[in-house]
Order: structure tokens, then sequence, then C-alpha cells
């Protein structure tokens, strides 16, 4: 790639004309001023932005895949593509499937730039300074190339915004602009349209074809083919919380009061499921008729059914009294996980609520589904004036974030009064007439037990009375289900098996920690009773600190009491049992979707870092119910008892028994012989850098990306790092095996100096161990987010690769840092929704 004199060799050899509608490479005449640049959208296999500047007679071209910053603290990652022609700058469409770069290209920024320092120079020594004048990005901007890792194949350099009076750390600007800077269209709109767009020599841009009827005028703006209705994904939750978050960043939405729902849309049919996953499509007909007409060939659509009420509040009792006379139903939309057999769970909210919002502009208006507004920043004005119109509360979510399927700390809920659901375990019978029974009997469940919350006697019409008086008479029971229950409600009770989950309005804990002024909402038939659990609102301060305790018992955390509370099990950092414990409880929610249901071993420390440690791989008797226990068959024949966690109790269970480190397999106990997971272990000799390890750990990322499959990097809290390679579980635990031992096997023999794939020290001298032993039955890699047995309190902690270019250690982490760390964006949220096997291609392509 020359940097003197631009050529287009590369780019015309990797297209095929007769296919794309790309322009062909030819160059222009060189300029000294009035240079073009331009910055072009690209959704192919993963988003980024091409960056691109005018110099000798071509585009100099960089792929930035997070988007440029006004923020000069933000280092964007730039990726030297190819030199592209002149006449690219005026591109808008869509490159075909099996073309190089294939996807939809977005003109998202174009203007004029002006060299600081000579260009030229610049390109060769591996800095350009220049200002920009575009319609979105102006100013001062530096590109400086990263230092060549190895035998480096592409050029890695960052994009940063200089610190002058354009620079802002305010709302970003892939934010602020999401459409076309010359067409006005969305990247679904330039996909969908029917025609791509190309551009003349003159720079006019012009339709390749006639553009597609409006749908809104009664025709379709594509033909209609045959799909599948999209199938039930777990809905992403929001965490209670006290504050609302202040910036730009989030974007604040009405809390509906009703049924949440994801409705699957397709070939001109809908299905309606609950949080839970159970098919409601008859309870909410209308919804489903009013979404089967969406104008798409098939859609997953997440919201909220609810009923309005005179006022035009959304109330829980009257979408119960809806749903029984046939009422009118709504369903706020207020998300899109996926759109035309494409994945959007890894796109920025912001473009998926876009995208969302021109999905339901398809048809005609329609009040039965009606699209979630938003509110951006300004959160504390949002949420008093939600309260002061008597509604439920808020719902705060990040923009640039993802989809995660489970309760993540990039979704908030903020409510106005408190209220969440309980389990109905008895009743207090009434001695007045034409009345059933004085209260309800309450509770929430702390791992396996059902803890008393306290009553409720008001919120029930007749009807409801009737209808809940019966469904108690059928569960009726001789024992309490409640762990514990205060004698004077005890005395007269009648107990039930703890089926029944109602929703209650109260106004706070008492000091016992049992409801106050409680009103019956209504039953929750969407919910499961063994889920519901005691909802913590956390603050800033909590949230850093980590849970208090509750009230009767200061020492119990997740309904887990810890004994020897204040024993110091890292004494060079002071931190004891319980601070580990409620560690543990405050990074639960991020941890828990990576270990839970895989089996464990542990590493137990009893009397803390610096005395007797040992490594346990079984379960033992007396083991508490929180760590579950499973038999499984060892390769002799014989089977042996395994442990494995389901909820966050497990593991401050673990912990409860001097746990320090918790080391997971590669696959769930519900499919033990399909791993869905892939670990590669760098381990450096002794005098090998970090840096050293970090160049190997991108080289490997880039040789797997080679093979169509992407990673995700964890430091390890100790010497290493872990590349981890999520997958879907269809290959065997023999062919993922066979996998990872020849890849490894084929990136270490490239490199013989810096690698080795063999276990032998004498192999290893001077050499980075690429451990693939970790990827087979039986073996297990420390689990991310836990806690290291090692001198500081280090975790193994996930970040991304960004972040990776200027960590300086693989144990810079430490349990307050990694507190911090959970209340901010998920580094491994993208790969939630990544969809890749280990496949006939992908082994073959090993095999060569």
């Amino acid at each position: 790639m020359s940097d003197r004199a631009g050529t287009l060799e590369e780019y015309n050899a990797r297209r095929d004309f007769g296919r794309t509608r790309e322009p062909k490479g030819k160059r222009a005449r060189r300029r000294k001023s009035g240079l073009r640049f331009l910055v072009q959208r690209h959704d192919a296999r993963r988003e980024h932005y091409d960056f691109r500047l005018e110099w000798d007679g071509v585009l100099k071209s960089w792929a930035v895949t997070k988007g440029p910053s006004l923020d000069p603290a933000d280092k964007r990652l730039a990726v030297r593509t190819e030199d592209h022609p002149m006449a690219y700058g005026d591109f808008e469409g869509t490159i075909p499937k099996g073309e190089y770069g294939a996807g939809t290209v977005m003109l998202w920024d174009t203007g004029t730039w002006e060299p600081i320092d000579d260009p030229a120079t610049g390109l060769d020594a591996g800095k350009m300074h220049f200002r920009l004048d575009g319609e979105r990005m102006k100013g001062e901007w530096i590109l400086i190339r990263m230092k060549p890792r190895g035998n480096e194949k592409r050029e890695n350099w960052l994009l940063m915004k200089a610190d002058d009076e354009d620079a802002s750390t305010g709302r970003a600007l892939i934010e602020r602009f999401t459409k076309s800077v010359t067409t006005g269209r969305t990247l679904r709109q330039i996909a969908g349209s029917g025609n791509e767009w190309t551009g003349a020599d003159d720079g006019a841009v012009k339709p390749a074809g006639k553009a597609a009827a409006s749908p809104r005028n009664g025709k379709s703006a594509r033909s209609r083919k045959p799909a599948r209705l999209p199938g039930f994904e777990k809905p992403q939750l929001a965490r209670l919380v006290s504050d609302v978050p202040a910036g730009e960043d989030w974007l604040h939405e009405m809390k509906f009061d009703g049924y949440r729902c994801l409705v699957a849309v397709a070939g001109g049919k809908a299905r309606c499921y609950t949080r839970s996953g159970l098919d409601w499509t008859d309870r909410f007909q209308p919804v489903a008729d009013a979404c089967a007409r969406l104008d798409c060939d098939a859609a997953l659509i997440d919201g909220e059914v609810v009923a309005a009420d005179t006022s035009g509040a959304s109330q829980f009792s009257s979408l119960q009294q809806a749903l029984k006379d046939g009422g009118s139903l709504r369903y706020y939309a207020f998300d899109l996980l996926s759109l035309d057999g494409a994945d959007l769970r890894g796109k920025p909210l912001l473009d998926r609520k876009e995208a969302l919002k021109t999905l339901l502009e398809s048809v005609a208006a329609d009040k039965t589904v009606q699209y979630s507004e938003h509110v951006r920043g300004n959160g504390d004005k949002v949420f008093q004036s939600v309260c002061k119109a008597g509604r439920e509360g808020i719902i705060a979510k990040k923009a640039d974030a993802p989809y995660a399927g489970r309760r993540a700390g990039t979704w908030l809920k903020i409510k106005c009064t408190r209220r969440q659901e309980f389990v109905i375990g008895g009743y207090s019978p009434s001695d007045k007439k034409g009345r059933q029974f004085a209260s309800l009997l309450l509770g929430t469940y702390e791992g396996s037990e059902l803890r008393y919350r306290g009553r409720v006697g008001t919120g029930f019409s007749e009807a409801t009375m009737d209808d809940i008086s019966a469904r108690l008479a059928a569960l009726e029971r001789k024992t309490s289900p409640f762990a514990e229950v205060p004698r004077e409600f005890a005395r007269d009770a009648v107990w039930v098996t703890p089926k029944l989950v109602a929703e209650v309005d109260f106004t706070e804990f008492t000091s016992d920690g049992h409801v106050r002024h409680g009103s019956f909402l209504g039953l929750r038939d969407d919910k499961k009773a063994k889920a519901v659990t005691l909802e913590k609102p956390k603050s800033d301060k909590s949230a850093k600190s980590g849970s208090a305790g509750s009230e009767a018992d200061p020492d119990k955390v997740l309904g887990v009491h810890i004994s020897s509370a204040d024993r110091v099990v890292y004494p060079q950092q002071g931190v004891t049992k319980i601070d580990l414990a409620r560690y543990y409880e405050a990074v639960s929610e991020r941890m828990l979707p990576l270990v839970e249901n895989r089996l464990l071993s542990l590493v137990r420390c009893p009397q803390g870092r610096n005395r007797s440690c040992f490594y346990q791989k079984h379960a033992s008797e007396g083991f508490p119910d929180a760590i579950r226990q499973m038999d499984v068959r060892e390769s002799s024949g014989g089977t042996d008892s395994y442990m494995y966690v389901t909820d966050g109790a497990g593991i401050v269970s673990a912990v409860q028994m001097g746990t320090l480190e918790f080391h997971i397999w590669w696959s769930r106990v519900d499919a033990l012989e399909k791993p869905d997971r892939l670990v590669f272990d760098l381990d450096p000799d002794e005098g090998l850098s970090f840096s050293d390890v970090r160049t190997a750990a991108f080289d490997l990322r880039d040789r797997l990306s080679d093979l169509g499959l992407k990673s995700v990097p964890l430091v390890t809290g100790g010497k290493g790092v872990h590349v981890v390679v999520p997958l879907t579980r269809r290959a065997s635990g023999e062919e993922a095996k066979g996998f990872a031992e020849a890849f490894a096997r084929s990136f270490a023999a490239d490199e013989p100096e810096r690698f080795t794939a063999t276990m032998s020290k004498a192999k290893r001298k001077g050499r980075i161990f690429i451990d693939w032993l970790r990827n087979e039955r039986g073996s297990t890699a420390i689990a991310p987010y836990s806690t290291r047995s090692r001198e500081g309190a280090p975790v193994a902690t996930p970040i991304d690769w960004d972040e990776l270019t200027s960590l300086k250690a693989a144990n810079v982490f430490r349990v307050a840092d990694v507190i911090e760390r959970v209340q901010g964006p998920d580094p491994w949220a993208e790969a939630a929704g990544w969809r890749q096997s280990i496949s006939k291609k992908v082994l073959e392509a090993v095999a060569r």
C-alpha cells in the first residue's frame, strides 16, 4: 500500500463490478486545495464508519469501528483499508451478499479538509493533523498509527478529536445524526428501498432504479416472501434504582402498567408472548391482529400491553378487567429485536427505535399499536412530571446499548411509589358478612425460602375477591409455606400452596421488613411464584459499597447468612468475608448469565488467602441447597456429583463456604456435550511482558476473525489474557476440541519463535503458550468476574478490544474497581446477540 502515490489496484481486485454498483477504480486529478473528506456508515458484517480523506487523486481510507467522537478523551480504533476512488465519495446503497464489504452504505458526512502538517510525511510517519469542515465533523482532528504488532497485516491507527472549540463531551455524534447527510434516509430505508444509489463524477446523487411505492399510500414496499415467525427470545429487564441517571446518554420512557409482551410477526400472522415465554395470543388477539398488518417479512417486537382508563392512564387493574370483559387493549412498542431476518439486538438502542418507528409507520395509524416515545436527557424533570401525573414511574435506557436478554444495568426503572409482586402464602379469614378474607399474607423468595413480607387488605372489588377466594380454596394446605411468620398473624391463618402472585402498591417497608399501607392491584398470571424476589432499589452509593444486608440480619446477603462475617480473607487489602459476599451481590446481574447452569470447580480458602486453600471439583454432603448438584458420567464409566448455581444466592453460598475462585465448564447442564464457548488462554513464559501477551491476543483475534469467528477478551487477574469465542450449541464437544487444537497448533506453527501449543515447560521458554486444553469435557477456565486467590484481590474481568490496547497488566482490576465498572456499559453486551458456530466451513478452513 503506497502512501506517496495513490493506487487502486487492490480496490479493483476485490470487487466484481458485474455484481456491485460501486464505482470502478479510476485515479482522479491530484489537487492541493479544496480537498474532500467524507464518512460512510457501513452496515457490513460488523457495523463501522469509513473515514476517507482525498489525497493524491484517491480517497485514503480508515474503518473506524465505533465511529468518530467529539470527546478528545475518546481514542477510536481506525483500521487502514485500501485506497478508494474519488467517485466512491458519492456512493450510497447496498453491496450484494457475497461481495467484498457486503452490506448497506450510507453517506454520513461530507465536506472539505485542510492539512496542518504535510500529509505525505504524516502517512509515512504515522501521524496526521488536519482540520475538517463537514456537515457534522468540524475543527481539528488527529490520526496516529499504533505501534505495529508482529507480522501485522493491517495498519491500526487511532482517530481522535483535538481539544478545541469544536470538541464536546456531550451527546455523541453518531447518536445525534443517524440519517444520510445527502438523502435523509435511514440505513433501513436505504437497504429496503428497492434500488441502489450511485454517484456520478459531478458529485450528484442519483437513484439507480425506480423507488418503491409508499406503503402509506396503500401499496406494499416489498413483495411478501414466505417467512417463519421469529421464536421467543428472553426479554431485557430493568434494574430497580432509587435515582434517575443524569446526562444525554440516557433515554427516558414511560413505565407502562401492564403485561410485558413480545410480538412475533411474519406472513400476515402474529403471535404474542409474555415475558416468561407463554403464548397469550388468544388473550391479546387485538394486538396480534394489528401487528400482523405491519409491512415486513418478519419482525420480533418488544413492548407492553395496557388498558387505558378514562383519564388516559394505564392501570393494571383496568387491564385485568379489560381482559375479562373484552375491553380495548393498547400495545406500546418500545424495541425491535429483529427485522426481516436481521438480528438487531447488537445495534444501539437509538438505531433499533428508529427502525421500529419506521416499521410502525408502514401501515395506516392504528390506536391499538403505539410507538413508545422517549425524552433524551432531563431525567429528573421527566420523572417529576410523570409522578405528578399519577403514573407509576419511568424506565431509563442507555442510548447506545445493545439489547440484553436479561436484567442489565443499561435499563433502569425508577418508581414514583413502592410497588412490586409478592407471593400469596395464606390469608386471614374475615368475620364480616360477604367478605371471604380480611387480608392476604405476602412473601418473596430468598433462595429456596419464602420470607414473610406482611399483609394487604385493601384494593379488592367484590368480583376480584370472589375470584381470589375461589383460587385460594383450591390451594389450601395444612402447613405454612413461609420460613417464619409473626405469631399474631399465624394464629388464625389459612395456609395455601404459594403459586399465586399479587401486584401490590405500598408506601414503604417497616423496620421489620413488612409492607406498610399496601393496596392490592391484581394477580400476575404471567409470572411464576419462584421468580418473585424482593426488589431493592440501588442508589449510586449503595451500588459502589454493596448491600448493607437486611434490617433483621446485617450479615445476610441475597438471603444467605454470612458466618464469621468480619474474617479478613485478603489481609493486605483488608477485604472481609462479608465484603466479598457483597461484591458478588453487586456483580451478580453481570456475572450470572455467564456462569449459571455451568458445572463449577471452586478454590476454597476458609481462613483467607494466606492460609490453607484447596481446589474442590465435586460436591460434598452438607452443601447448601442454593449450590445445586448433578451426577455426571466420567470417562472411566462411573459417575460423580458436580456443582452448579442458578442464582446469586448460589454464588454467595459458595463465598460463605470460603470460596475465592470460581472455575466454569465450557457447556451448560442442559447440554453438557454441546459447548457454547471456547477459551484460548495466552500464558506467557517468565520474562515476557504483558505487551507481548496483548499483541498476541490481537493477533489471535484477527486469525479467528479470518475464519468468521468473533471473540471477546478477558484479563484473568493473573498474567494472561483469555480470548473467548461464544458459540451457538451446534458442534459436539469432540468437534469443538478438535477445532481448538488444530487452530492453536496452526497459529503457533506460523510463528514458532513467539508461540507454542505444547504444554511442555521446555517448549515454552521465551514463548507464549496457546492453551487450548481448556476446551474439552471436564476442563475449566476462570469465570468472568471471579476474584482470584492472589495478592491484591484481583478479579478476572471482561473488557473490550479497544480497552485492551491501553491496558498495562492482566491483574489491574480489583474488587472496588469492578463494582464501579458494572454500573457502566457491559463490554461483552454485543456478544450476547452473536450467532456463530464451529461449522463444516470453519473446520475446513482451519484444516487448510
